[in-house]
């Protein structure tokens, strides 16, 4: 106790975040309005101007740097410019365009990043797509899908050997293709080093010049219901005034260049918009973490960041996790990561307490501080940054308030208030398919971001929003009482820590809420007495078994009522499947997916007499 009331009484470090308040305005219809009450800074109209600003202001500062053969390769921000204007000119004698845009299918890395640039550059149009798609899919059928509706003029891989198969399956033959090394033999090939030595031209400037606001700068891949990607433009515009708004949140990076060490993929908007982007806007120096929050993985996070001391750090709540025990036992490491630290920024989940409370306590061991740890909300489709939350809204789930230049619209639905957002940072709409992008916005233009919020305080709406479930998750129960899927998975997760890797929940129109559990492999080995372990025996062993409803029955205790209350489950044998679409590439689950192809499971759980295999409460 003395300890933790030492934590909760220490100071916070001032993480000089830009002031967050807004207004709210209550309409006639039950709608309600809240935008930000600070106006939007000024913004450049493409991207690539900061390159050119860096370049000239600060020319010998490092802009990127990975590891290559154990050493830091480094990017600077004149030799940046210098490259991605020699790939700009090779592009641009390509004739590549948003018709015919450049491909990317292999991960982070420093070409992988000059390309992109080099594309922004000609205004020609890039579309980074998950290795997953190349690399883990048994059929390459996303893939395949991706390439028939881009029609790229040009693909790219780093490293030819991985992607043979996917690029003989799925990539058509007279698409050029670009690899730094190890090429196909079966296809003709353009070497990188070759590509990078192509002639500065003063074609380079007059197709700079003509990129604009409206220009398309690059299409991200998000996936829906169905699991079929969908691509979303990124315009010139929702780039830029996106990074005005995230900039204003995180003022701090404008009066001392950030240092940040980042894994998150840039085929995402999460971390190829927001973090990528966001560096390169504030003259940062941003290191590709070669590591991942996984086994085997996490270890190369944890070497870099005994190199590396961030300003500003970010991760998936899994990986904040991933990371902890590695701070706990060296306190090298933690002096390392924590000195320089003004916030840690998670996404994509909840936030586990113990997870919460654990970095907290490590700061505050290490720097006498507690480093903030914040949220925000987005999608793809809003380049993401949309809602943020600052030192006044310090707590778990606050997702803060809408950033400058961004309005909220909050629609009442069956007792929640549903999300929609509008302002410049918003996508125009999905490539290609014009229907989706019809369904994806209101008559007033909002973007229909598919979460619930609700109030931290009602009375106040400066006190922030959490989040509140997807609209289309939740369900009745046959007695008419709605299922709050979002906070109840999120609950289960974080009470079954660390056995739980995600949840799916089940029961409309049931007489009770039932579950099928991903467990999490490494944990259950361990519980278990045997790394070696198959998933399908980690899943039936008896003391795996015995956890788990011991888990569920003190779950149950804590329920209020029944739309808390998951009273049968089943621990899964076979993970997800991203060919079968009940995992997207960066890993969430598609609950409908998994219910559609698992139906013979779901009905065990409502079964008269349950298996054997079938935990229940009762």
């Amino acid at each position: 106790m003395a300890q933790d009331a030492l934590v909760l009484n220490a100071p916070l470090r001032n993480p000089e975040l830009g002031e967050c308040h807004a207004t709210m305005e209550r309409r006639a219809d039950g709608a309600l309005i809240v935008h930000n009450t600070r106006p939007l800074d000024p913004y450049p109209e493409k991207l690539t101007q900061r390159l050119e600003h860096w370049a000239k202001v600060a020319p010998d500062r490092i802009w990127l740097a990975a590891r290559e053969n154990g050493a830091w390769r480094t990017i600077t921000y004149a030799q940046a410019l210098a490259t991605t204007r020699r790939i700009a000119a090779a592009l641009i004698a390509r004739g590549l365009s948003a018709e015919r845009p450049l491909m990317i299918l292999s991960g982070n890395d420093l070409d992988h990043a000059m390309m992109g640039m080099g594309a922004l550059y000609a205004g020609c149009a890039y579309a980074p797509v998950s290795p997953a798609y190349s690399l883990v899919s048994s059929d390459h059928g996303k893939l395949k899908y991706i390439i028939d509706l881009m029609t790229p003029g040009m693909i790219f891989v780093a490293d030819g050997a991985p992607f043979a198969r996917a690029i003989t399956n799925a990539a058509p033959a007279d698409v050029e293709l670009v690899v730094v090394k190890n090429p196909p033999a079966d296809r003709p090939v353009t070497l990188f080093a070759d590509l990078v030595n192509t002639p500065d031209t003063p074609a380079v400037d007059a197709a700079h010049d003509a990129v604009g606001p409206d220009t398309i700068a690059k299409f991200l891949f998000t996936s829906g219901s169905t699991g079929m990607p969908k691509a979303v433009i990124n315009t010139q515009l929702m780039l830029c005034s996106n990074m005005a708004m995230t900039s204003a949140h995180f003022e701090f990076m404008q009066t001392t260049p950030p240092v940040t060490l980042d894994w998150s993929p840039w085929n995402h908007t999460a971390g190829g918009n927001h973090d990528f982007n966001l560096f390169l806007y504030n003259g940062g120096t941003f290191y590709v973490d070669d590591g991942k929050p996984a086994p085997g993985a996490i270890e190369a996070t944890v070497r870099n960041l005994r190199d590396i001391s961030p300003t500003w750090y970010f991760n998936v709540p899994k990986g904040y996790a991933a990371l902890v025990p590695y701070l706990q036992q060296d306190e090298e490491l933690c002096r390392s990561f924590f000195k320089n630290l003004k916030l840690l920024w998670y996404a994509g989940a909840g936030m586990a307490q113990h997870v919460w409370d654990a970095l907290d306590e490590l700061s505050v061991r290490t720097t006498g501080e507690r480093i903030m740890v914040l949220t925000g909300l987005g999608s793809t489709e809003t380049a993401p940054f949309a809602l943020g939350a600052n030192q006044t809204m310090h707590g778990a789930g606050n997702i803060g308030v809408p950033a400058r230049g961004c309005e909220l619209k909050l629609v009442p639905a069956e007792g929640k208030w549903e999300a929609r957002v509008r302002g410049p940072h918003i996508t125009p709409g999905y490539w290609r398919q014009p229907d989706l992008t019809q369904k994806a916005f209101d008559e007033e233009g909002f973007y229909k971001l598919g979460d619930a919020l609700r109030f931290v305080d009602e009375a106040d709406v400066n006190r922030g929003f959490l989040f509140d479930g997807r609209i289309a998750e939740d369900f009745k129960l046959n007695t008419g009482t709605w299922v709050l899927v979002g906070p109840l998975r999120a609950a289960f997760i974080d009470h079954c820590a660390p056995y739980v890797q995600d949840v799916v929940i089940a029961g409309i129109d049931q007489d009770y809420i039932g579950a099928l559990i991903f467990p999490d492999m490494d944990a259950c080995r361990a519980l278990a007495g045997d790394s070696a372990l198959s998933l399908a025996d980690a899943a039936a062993h008896p003391a795996v078994r015995a956890q788990f409803d011991a888990l569920l029955k003190s779950f149950a205790k804590k329920s209020t009522g029944s739309s808390t209350r998951i009273a049968r489950a089943i621990i899964l044998d076979e993970g997800p499947s991203i060919d079968k679409s009940e995992m997207t590439d960066k890993g969430s689950i598609n609950q409908r997916a998994v219910m559609g192809n698992r139906t013979h499971l779901v009905n065990m759980l409502y079964a008269q007499t349950s298996p054997s295999h079938v935990l229940t409460v009762d």
